[in-house]
């Protein structure tokens, strides 16, 4: 196998969505997001560790996302949160996706796609813009919109949602955002129920919300990044703590790589692209491969102090420019570090790491997210699990 790969701690996935379960209202259902490849976390594995869990729905964005689950061999039911293109809407429903819908010409399209496939009361979900400015129709516009589906010949309405644009945030101005874009979708929710129309499912809970807001969590629930062991943002561990809620939340993955080769070098050597650094004095450098093609992005070691990493629990730092497909690590003098030697970047606590990707984001300016889904595809995920199955 390759000597750099992300080892996904499949008990530490079950944990979280344990916990998760414990805070959801417990007649809501729980839509665990598996999009971006589970968040880069490996979607297959993920999502069947999900319904063994207790997840009622699956959230993909790509149609090809819900392809490959279906392909997989799970049934569980799919929502797809993004929109796709007309060739692709017979994928859609030939594989029983739960598609976003929120305009005319979207729902022509796939009331078009049903009677292709010869498929009757297809369900959709109605999508409702409170405020994030993506998809959706105006909550004022919601119940012409649900006559729309209901009145079409292959279409039925199995649901309702909105999105949260700053959930993870306690800023009194973003709190109140927050509060009105709930308002706004219950309206939109009630202008249905209004027009004799059942609003199906309503869903509208992110993972800020289903950790922070019971009264949001509705008919179901959809938390994404804390289900692989992040926290969303300004609602973090010391916030709960703060609240008297105990919140474990451990994480999925541990970014791991392997020393290829240990170079012994004088005083005055430069080491990768433009020369940004020259040893000082005489030093052994490590050569790792694993590089910004992998998702060790070169900005990780342009912050103060740079990257470290962690070789037998102590911490080396990576040295000049990270490659596209290696890069550097000082090792001093005499530090007993070999060929073959296992390295952690980051990962969750018993992994050998010295940090989380909530760190590495918070140095670098970016968020968990990013990291984790940023590991790319060359990279084997190697899966750890206690249970047999």
């Amino acid at each position: 196998m390759r000597p750099t790969f992300a080892r996904i701690y499949l008990d530490n996935l079950r944990h979280n969505l344990s916990v998760i379960r414990s805070k959801i209202n417990p007649d809501a259902k729980m839509c665990v997001a598996v999009k971006a490849d589970a968040y880069g976390h490996g979607s297959v594995r993920c999502a069947k560790t999900a319904v063994e869990c207790g997840a009622d729905f699956l959230a993909v964005a790509a149609v090809s996302e819900g392809v490959e689950l279906r392909g997989a061999g799970i049934t569980t039911p799919i929502l797809m949160l993004s929109l796709c293109s007309p060739s692709e809407m017979d994928d859609v429903v030939k594989n029983d996706l739960t598609p976003l819908v929120f305009d005319d010409e979207y729902i022509d399209f796939l009331d078009e796609a049903c009677a292709r496939c010869g498929k009757k009361a297809f369900k959709v979900h109605l999508a409702v813009d409170t405020g994030m400015g993506r998809i959706g129709c105006l909550p004022e516009e919601a119940a012409e919109m649900a006559k729309k589906i209901v009145s079409s010949k292959n279409l039925s309405l199995g649901g309702m949602c909105t999105h949260f644009s700053v959930a993870d945030s306690l800023s009194e101005d973003d709190v109140s955002y927050t509060r009105s874009q709930f308002e706004k979708f219950l309206f939109a929710c009630n202008s249905v129920k209004d027009a004799g129309i059942d609003p199906g499912i309503r869903h509208c809970a992110n993972s800020a919300l289903t950790l922070n807001n019971p009264e949001t969590h509705l008919d179901m629930c959809r938390p994404g990044i804390i289900a692989y062991g992040y926290y969303p943002d300004e609602l973090d561990e010391k916030y709960f703590e703060s609240k008297g809620e105990r919140i474990d939340l451990k994480p999925v993955m541990a970014l791991v790589s392997t020393v290829v080769a240990v170079r012994k070098f004088p005083a005055g050597h430069s080491v990768s692209y433009g020369r940004t650094w020259t040893s000082e004095t005489e030093t052994d450098i490590g050569v790792l491969p694993i590089g910004y093609d992998d998702g060790l992005f070169r900005r990780f070691n342009q912050t103060d102090g740079g990257l470290e990493v962690s070789i037998g629990g102590k911490a080396y730092p990576v040295r000049g420019r990270i490659c596209m497909d290696q890069c550097m690590v000082d090792l001093g003098k005499n530090s007993g570090v070999k060929r073959w030697d296992e390295v952690v970047i980051f990962g969750p606590e018993g992994s050998g790491a010295l940090q989380s990707a909530e760190e590495i984001s918070r140095a670098t300016g970016t968020i968990s997210y990013e990291i984790t889904c940023g590991i790319s595809k060359r990279v084997p995920r190697v899966y750890i699990s206690s249970s047999q199955n």
